[in-house]
């Protein structure tokens, strides 16, 4: 199974609508399939301009790590060992990972990554809200790797 286009909207759709019932400032989602490939971004009127970039490494990150981006941050601010790691990480992917809660990998219900959702705008725990609500909208399974 992979994700579909419809899927990918409706994580979008569903998302930004939870960012309006929560008061968040302005949101960006994107949505990438399990190879990494953008299936769908929007970035709301007001959105910084680096918004899409954070959304973007926050799914590509959580996708090329097999896991949420929220553990991600929590690897780097728990354990400074990792600190050297992912400095290297980072450079190796051109700076294309950000970990900090809001990069949510997408499952289905057997448990294989379809893809991953990142989302930026608000604080991290928010954005994560947001994007957990719009993979259960979209009848799939999210892993924020908490």
């Amino acid at each position: 199974m992979s994700l579909t286009l419809q899927q990918a909207t409706t994580i979008v759709e569903v998302a930004l609508r939870r960012g309006r019932e929560l008061g968040c400032q302005p949101l960006t989602v994107a949505v990438l399939d399990a190879g990494g490939h953008l299936k769908a971004l929007a970035r709301e009127d007001g959105a910084g301009i680096i918004r899409p970039q954070i959304a973007l490494g926050k799914a590509w990150g959580a996708l090329g790590m097999g896991m949420g981006s929220r553990a991600l941050a929590r690897r780097v601010a728990e354990q400074p060992t990792q600190h050297a790691f992912f400095t290297a990480l980072n450079a190796m992917s051109q700076g294309r990972v950000v970990p900090a809660a809001g990069g949510v990998l997408i499952r289905d219900a057997g448990g294989a990554v379809l893809g991953a959702v990142g989302i930026s705008g608000d604080v991290s725990d928010k954005d994560e809200a947001c994007a957990l609500a719009g993979i259960a909208a979209a009848a799939l399974t999210g892993d924020p790797g908490a």
